[in-house]
């Protein structure tokens, strides 16, 4: 079984303003409610070290693996807990330009024996961690906007 968390938000930045918030991992724990604490780099084969904290449940860490990294377009790695096949997430960033604005598209797909017992409390607690992040980084990458409009 697979289980796949999707949301997405409007951010009135540009692309590198909002890529810059994203990829930003010791400014993490100033803004992200829900990757309370990020290290590592944002570069294909890299392994991040990642605090993660639900609405709904503890605090994780996980050490996943960056399978993607398009500057300004896709981020995309891969965790796993404890082992292979039990539950895999793999989760994405997308951004997309537009008008006078970016859209963000976050997502994660899980896969392994575990999902279907799982897949309730991914509802109930990371789906709404997912959104409290979209919105903390449109809030911080707008800000980063302005200020430039600003300087």
């Amino acid at each position: 079984m697979t289980k796949r968390l999707h949301t997405e938000i409007t951010i009135a930045a540009t692309v590198a303003q909002v890529w810059q918030v994203l990829t930003d991992f010791d400014a993490y724990p100033a803004w992200n409610p829900f990757i309370t604490s990020a290290q590592g780099r944002a570069a294909a084969g890299e392994r991040l070290t990642l605090r993660m904290q639900p609405e709904v449940g503890r605090a994780m860490t996980f050490q996943p693996i960056v399978r993607e990294c398009v500057p300004g377009r896709r981020l995309r790695w891969l965790g796993r807990w404890v082992l292979p096949g039990l539950l895999d997430g793999e989760h994405t960033f997308t951004i997309e330009p537009r008008a006078d604005a970016v859209h963000l598209t976050q997502e994660e797909d899980f896969r392994g024996l575990l999902t279907p017992l799982l897949a309730r409390q991914l509802d109930r607690g990371t789906r709404p961690a997912f959104e409290h992040m979209n919105q903390a980084l449109k809030q911080r990458a707008e800000h980063l906007s302005r200020a430039t409009l600003r300087a």
